[in-house]
């Protein structure tokens, strides 16, 4: 199983914002930090919000910021939510099925089974969880603007 970029962006843009619930973060910012693209972004904020797990805030001091506490959002529940397609075979949607051993073919119950225990094992998951290790990914995503170094000139 391999989450899309999509996925992948806005569980990276929940953690940022979790380890700064104080902030209002643009999406410049964000972008900057986690090494992503704006436009893509964009894109991931606006569907975020759209789900509730972010709030934006206009104007000079505005930004991004999490809509629901670290401890209310399911990983689980966001990977369903952002994942538009999570078949792991062709047989998983009638629609685009061309297989003729699909009617007695083990294989889709199999990775039925297989996706339905790796999401159980999401849904035991939090964003709080997964910020666990705070004391080591903090300093991962230091502000660009403190990593600048004073340069003296004579």
């Amino acid at each position: 199983m391999r989450l899309t970029r999509f996925t992948d962006n806005a569980l990276r843009c929940l953690m940022l914002l979790g380890l700064e619930p104080e902030r209002c973060i643009t999406v410049n910012e964000i972008a900057e930090r986690m090494n992503m693209s704006y436009e893509h972004l964009v894109k991931i904020v606006h569907r975020l919000s759209e789900f509730g797990y972010v709030e934006t805030v206009r104007g000079r001091h505005g930004g991004v910021r999490l809509g629901k506490s670290v401890h209310d959002i399911s990983i689980g529940v966001l990977v369903r939510q952002t994942e538009e397609n999570l078949a792991l075979a062709e047989c998983f949607d009638p629609q685009q099925n061309t297989c003729p051993i699909s009617s007695a073919c083990r294989l889709t119950g199999t990775f039925d089974e297989a996706l339905n225990a790796f999401l159980a094992v999401l849904d035991q998951k939090t964003l709080a969880d997964i910020l666990e290790p705070r004391a080591e990914l903090v300093p991962l995503l230091v502000r660009r603007e403190s990593m600048v170094v004073a340069t003296s000139y004579p």
